[in-house]
């Protein structure tokens, strides 16, 4: 029973019978409402039509009446036609004077009229000899004033709109039927191609996204669905390629410090004299811290692409960011260090956005010669955090590329001395989660200039940052 109850619900239709139903529906309203007006204008136009003449008749039978008396009347005058049924003269007592039929009959009306003036008497149904609309007028004879009857028969514009309407009744679920079918089947014609791009999509797994949908000749909605598929695929394609990579760059990364490690412990293992000081701080304490910032850098990587809820956010002026920055600076190298800070407090993970900071200031000092500037504003409604270094810059080309994953410019230096390559990875994520941006260009002082722009009324971080 419920299979039966859905299967009537119109959710649950196809688009062919959701579009062929709509059309049925659509055409069916019109055509009844067409159909009825149609009949009702004709129905309206044949009796004015028939009233009309009627009327005229009337007329020219008074007309003659001024000079002749009812026997003499023209006979032409008397004939009945396809709209007058019957014609009767009677005088003032109602008695018949002359009439279109032979017998004369009973009056049609006792009713008497003004000579000259016209009246409408309406229907007047007979039984077996009609039903008519009569139309009476009076008149002045040489035997005294008589009223002529003049009745415009109902039956022949009856059956014509009879017929009219039965025409309508048969040829209407005809044309109905053939709009349903051919709506059906041209629907289902206009979505051949799309259950063609369905199957194809269907057929793609994670293994074959290489492949692409045929691009329809047509220039409509299907050769452009046939695009968007292809541009979906080739995104997922690059991010499938993007998490290959990046895979197969962390596995790198972290195989030399375990490689050390296990060498040195496996040698302990055999020889637990060698185990001194010096081993451990020379090697083992080396390569587990350098794992551990890279197991942290990764972590952090992978919340910022689960986007998940974070803890909360405070306020972060990011002046004191600067501040302590530019001091580190100073302490840890023999650099210039130039400022140029403004007040500026945003809303964001605090942690998050000084360790931001830090990673540009430290891929600063990595490239730097002799001079570093620091800078922080507000501008339109954001902060705008720059950093400057004197260094050799980095290539218009590699402007993007730089903010991938395990990506390091400079294949001379070594891992210990340039990072994993996730530093400025991470500097985008941070700043795309507080709704920012970052960009590299050329630097007035000769090497990169790192711009970070934060609005300061931005919502909390969409992730959390926390390693």
């Amino acid at each position: 029973m419920s299979a039966f109850v859905d299967s009537v619900r119109p959710r649950s239709w196809t688009v062919r019978v959701r579009s062929a139903v709509a059309s049925t529906v659509v055409l069916a309203v019109c055509l009844i409402a067409a159909g009825g007006a149609l009949v009702g204008v004709l129905y309206s136009s044949l009796e004015s039509s028939a009233r009309t003449a009627a009327t005229a008749r009337a007329v020219q039978v008074s007309e003659q009446l001024e000079t002749d008396l009812p026997a003499q009347i023209d006979e032409s005058l008397l004939a009945t036609d396809g709209q007058i049924g019957i014609l009767q003269v009677i005088d003032s007592a109602g008695a018949v004077k002359a009439s279109s039929r032979a017998d004369g009959g009973r009056a049609l009306s006792t009713t008497a009229v003004a000579p000259s003036t016209t009246q409408d008497l309406g229907r007047i149904d007979r039984g077996d000899t009609g039903d008519f609309w009569v139309t009476a007028r009076g008149a002045v004879t040489a035997d005294g004033p008589v009223t002529v009857l003049v009745g415009a028969d109902r039956e022949p514009v009856e059956k014509v709109v009879s017929t009219v309407a039965v025409l309508l009744g048969i040829v209407g679920p005809v044309v109905v039927a053939l709009v349903a079918l051919a709506t059906y089947r041209l629907v289902g014609a206009a979505l051949s191609p799309v259950e063609r791009i369905r199957t194809r999509v269907a057929s793609i797994s994670n293994s074959e996204l290489g492949e692409r949908i045929p691009v329809p000749q047509s220039r409509d909605e299907i050769a452009r669905l046939a695009l968007t598929m292809n541009r979906m695929l080739e995104r997922l394609q690059a991010g499938q390629r993007a998490q290959q990579r990046f895979v197969s760059d962390a596995s790198h990364e972290l195989r030399s410090p375990l490689s050390t490690i296990t060498t040195a412990l496996e040698l302990a293992a055999s020889r637990p004299e060698l185990i001194d000081a010096s081993l451990i701080d020379e090697a083992l304490l080396p390569e587990a811290r350098r794992m551990r910032r890279l197991i942290e850098d990764l972590l952090l990587l992978a919340r910022s692409d689960e986007k998940q809820t974070p803890l909360g956010a405070v306020d972060v002026d990011l002046d004191d960011v600067l501040y302590a920055e530019g001091k580190r600076i100073e302490a840890v190298t023999d650099l210039t260090v130039g400022t140029s800070i403004v007040a500026v407090r945003i809303t964001g993970d605090q942690p998050a956005l000084a360790r931001m900071v830090r990673n540009v200031v430290d891929n600063a000092i990595r490239h730097a010669e002799t001079r570093i500037e620091l800078s922080c504003h507000q501008s339109g409604g954001s902060a705008v955090i720059v950093v400057d270094d004197d260094g050799p810059g980095i290539p218009e080309q590699e402007h993007e590329r730089v903010f991938d994953r395990f990506v390091r410019l400079d294949a001379s230096r070594t891992r210990d001395e340039g990072g994993a390559g996730l530093g400025l990875a991470i500097v985008a994520g941070t700043a795309a989660a507080h709704a920012g941006s970052v960009t590299v260009s050329r630097s007035p002082l000769g090497g990169a200039r790192f711009e970070i722009r934060i609005p300061t009324r931005s919502p909390s971080p969409s992730i959390d940052l926390q390693p």
